[in-house]
């Protein structure tokens, strides 16, 4: 029988007894107060309320024009798929490529695997193939970015009034409606009671106990124990041992007391980014053509525009998701991984929070291409003016992938790693 319920902290590792929480409440790890549990009322079930909604708003976002442009009587219309059609045959398939993951296919599949789950789960049937599924929802999960979407059309409005009238689609309120929705079904989405209806056994992975007279608050962590966290679905198991990979018993993922190489690999993504970081803010991010010229646009004079046409708060958020965001998450991650190889022992709480930050934010640096994305679909007018994205947003696109790959190679378990050695020396 298991006498306690045991939890790992994902970002500390530091082994805790836990709690039932009570609905609205959260429970948060003792040493570096990271979310552990949130309380949920009938979480699967609004879940799967909110994911059908989402699915119907995803078809209508997808289908119906998001926006229009009219200029002396012609009506350029665009769907968000039209719109990485354009990005594609103007040679930019890379640019197409991420806007289409990221805001159409991320999206759909993260929607599609928890209404997978989730509705067998309502008839009190387990679903079938749920390792696959989840393994799917958690892979689709950070790189939905619907919400990022939502404010780079916001911005791309603003800049479009300027060019002509500019007539708002059903897909764009369908859109913010669908951000929303999304953004609920995830937070009532949770694993570990998706996981428990779906198992008869509580803990198929083993029985796991805290050492008899261990106090709650105690240092002890789950490498420590021999115990390693699933990071996938939660489930604390027995660590592998010796070189023949284990997987989870419960969702079939790869355990390992750290991430694999983890130092190595973020060293690689950060140096890789900041390469790219130059010339994306160097090039022409955009290339537009009128009758009165040319004219080539950096990711700065996109700032200064919206700056001197008055918007100055959209010209402060595009400065500091397109500018500001990618250059503090190189410099931080850097000085995370240079901190963590040294083995120091120097605010190990501050640092996790900066981690926990760098990987809130990380998301929104897609600002720009969106706006850039919208640009280039709408303003289609053959003699009159065109837009088409420059060598600049490759290179910006770049960067955000390669300090998102960053921030997911880097453990924050390894932050910890050097006051665990201080610990044990003491004793």
């Amino acid at each position: 029988m298991i006498d306690d319920d045991i939890i790992a902290c994902h970002d500390c590792d530091l082994l805790q007894r836990g709690t039932q929480v009570k609905a609205g409440s959260t429970l948060r790890c003792h040493r570096c107060h990271a979310e552990l549990r949130r309380g949920r009322s009938n979480g699967p079930e609004y879940a799967l309320a909110f994911t059908m909604a989402s699915v119907v708003l995803l078809v209508i976002s997808n289908v119906f024009p998001i926006v229009g442009l009219s200029v002396n009587g012609t009506l350029v219309q665009t769907t968000l798929a039209g719109s990485v059609r354009v990005l594609y045959s103007d040679g930019m398939w890379p640019l197409a490529a991420l806007v289409g993951i990221t805001t159409i296919f991320m999206p759909v599949l993260q929607t599609l695997t928890m209404l997978w789950l989730l509705l067998p789960l309502h008839f009190r049937r387990v679903p079938w193939g749920p390792v696959s599924a989840f393994r799917l929802f958690q892979w689709a999960r950070p790189w939905g970015m619907t919400e990022v979407l939502i404010l780079g059309l916001l911005v791309a409005l603003v800049k479009l009034a300027h060019i002509a009238k500019v007539v708002p689609g059903t897909a764009l309120w369908s859109f913010i409606v669908l951000m929303i929705i999304l953004a609920a079904a995830a937070a009532s989405f949770d694993p570990q009671e998706v996981w428990s209806r779906m198992t008869a056994a509580r803990n198929p992975g083993g029985h796991v106990r805290l050492p008899r007279g261990t106090p709650a608050t105690g240092a002890i962590t789950a490498a420590a124990c021999g115990l390693t966290l699933c990071h996938d679905c939660g489930l604390l198991v027995g660590a592998p041992t010796g070189s023949a990979a284990r997987l989870c018993p419960r969702c079939k993922a790869s355990l390992h007391m750290r991430k694999p190489a983890s130092l190595t690999r973020t060293w690689a993504y950060l140096l890789a980014a900041t390469v790219l970081y130059i010339p994306a803010n160097v090039l022409p991010v955009m290339d537009t053509s009128s009758l009165f010229g040319a004219q080539k646009d950096t990711i700065l004079s996109g700032v200064v525009y919206l700056w001197v046409s008055g918007s100055w708060l959209l010209a402060v958020l595009v400065f500091i998701a397109s500018i500001a965001v990618p250059m503090l998450k190189v410099l931080g991650l850097a000085y995370l991984a240079i901190s963590t190889q040294f083995h120091s022992r120097w605010l190990p709480e501050q640092r996790t929070q900066i981690y926990r930050a760098i990987e809130l934010i990380g998301r929104w640096s897609m600002l720009d291409i969106y706006v850039i994305t919208m640009l280039v679909a709408l303003v289609q007018f053959k003699a009159l003016a065109t837009i088409k994205a420059g060598p600049a947003s490759i290179a910006f696109g770049a960067v955000v992938v390669l300090t998102l790959f960053a921030a997911m190679s880097f453990d924050p378990r390894l932050i910890w790693d050097a006051v665990e050695r201080d610990h044990e020396h003491a004793w």
